[in-house]
C-alpha cells in the first residue's frame, strides 16, 4: 500500500507542478501538457491500484498485511522514483530524446528485463515515437540539449 501511496502523491505533485507551466490545448499544446497528461495517468493508475488493494483485503484475519509489498517491490518503486528524479535533472543538458531513451532503458532494467536487445530495442521505439509524436507533431517545445533535436 506503501508504494501505491508514494505514486499516487507523485502524480499529484507533478500534476499541480504541471498547472503552473503554460498548458494550451490539444492543437497547440503547451509545454505543461504532457506533464499535466502523466501527472493525471500516474494519480488515476495509483487510486484504482490503492482501491484494488482495499477490495483485497477481506479476510484480515487470514492476511494480516493487505499491501503484499515485497522488499522488492517496494526497491523496485524507490529506485524507480530516483531514476526519474534523475532524468528530470538531466533533461536540459542531455536533451529530450536521449532523456527518455535512457530513462526507458533503466526503468526496464530497474523493473527486471534482463534482455538487452529488447531492453534498447523498445526503448529507441519508445524514444523515437514520443519525439515524432510530441515534438514533431504536437510542436511541444521540449529540451533540445547538447544533441539539438
Amino acid at each position: 500500500m506503501g508504494a501505491g501511496l508514494i505514486l499516487f502523491f507523485f502524480g499529484a505533485i507533478t500534476t499541480v507542478l504541471a498547472l503552473q507551466l503554460p498548458i494550451g490545448t490539444l492543437r497547440a499544446a503547451g509545454s505543461g501538457f504532457f506533464p499535466l497528461c502523466l501527472g493525471l495517468l500516474l494519480a488515476v493508475l495509483a487510486f484504482f491500484h490503492l482501491m484494488s488493494l482495499r477490495f483485497q483485503a477481506t479476510d484480515a484475519a487470514r492476511r494480516p498485511q493487505a499491501d503484499h509489498d515485497t522488499p522488492r517491490s517496494q526497491t523496485q518503486m524507490l529506485l524507480s522514483l530516483g531514476t526519474m528524479a534523475l532524468a528530470t535533472l538531466l533533461l536540459d543538458p542531455l536533451g529530450y530524446p536521449l532523456v527518455s531513451f535512457l530513462l526507458m532503458v533503466a526503468l526496464l532494467r530497474v523493473l527486471g528485463t534482463q534482455q538487452w536487445p529488447f531492453n534498447l530495442l523498445v526503448s529507441l521505439i519508445t524514444a523515437t515515437a514520443s519525439y515524432f509524436f510530441f515534438v514533431q507533431w504536437l510542436k511541444i517545445p521540449l529540451p533540445k540539449g547538447w544533441i539539438g533535436l
